[in-house]
């Protein structure tokens, strides 16, 4: 008797077990996505700049997913770039953007530098460049020193 009420309560459980894993408590896959960034251009070439400039792009972006994009940190690879950006976050459907200053001051010859944007939506990362050369400047003629006489 003992034994019959135990394997009673045994299968019970297993039963009821079953019953309430397929009951109210499923978990369903969502397939809608959340933002997604989408940059016009993702590089820029100044070509030829004079040594002194300060040489600005701006990345301009648009939210082409469905829930707000929020763009964490933007970085760039030296202190010669200085990067702004869009701070607050950007609605679906909406724009953005970024925008690279370079100081291209005591710097002549070939630059390539890279910006990295961080950001909630897919990917979570994307690269900006911007590349050009410095021309030297030239340097100013020192005007000769005259000592007056004695």
């Amino acid at each position: 008797m003992k034994r019959t009420l135990l394997t009673l309560l045994v299968a019970v459980g297993f039963v009821g077990a079953s019953f309430a894993q397929t009951g109210k408590n499923t978990v369903t896959l969502s397939t809608a996505e959340g933002s997604k960034i989408k940059f016009e251009k993702t590089s820029h070439d100044f070509g030829t700049i004079k040594e002194g400039t300060q040489a600005t792009v701006t990345f301009k972006f648009t939210n082409e997913g469905n829930s707000p994009l929020v763009l964490n940190s933007v970085q760039a690879s030296c202190g010669c770039t200085t990067p702004k950006w869009t701070k607050e976050p950007i609605a679906p459907g909406s724009e953005g953007e970024v925008t690279a200053t370079y100081n291209s001051k005591g710097r002549p010859g070939n630059f390539t530098k890279t910006i990295t944007v961080k950001h909630n939506g897919e990917g979570a990362v994307e690269y900006l460049t911007i590349r050009g050369f410095v021309e030297k400047a030239q340097p100013k003629p020192q005007s000769p020193v005259v000592s007056p006489e004695k």
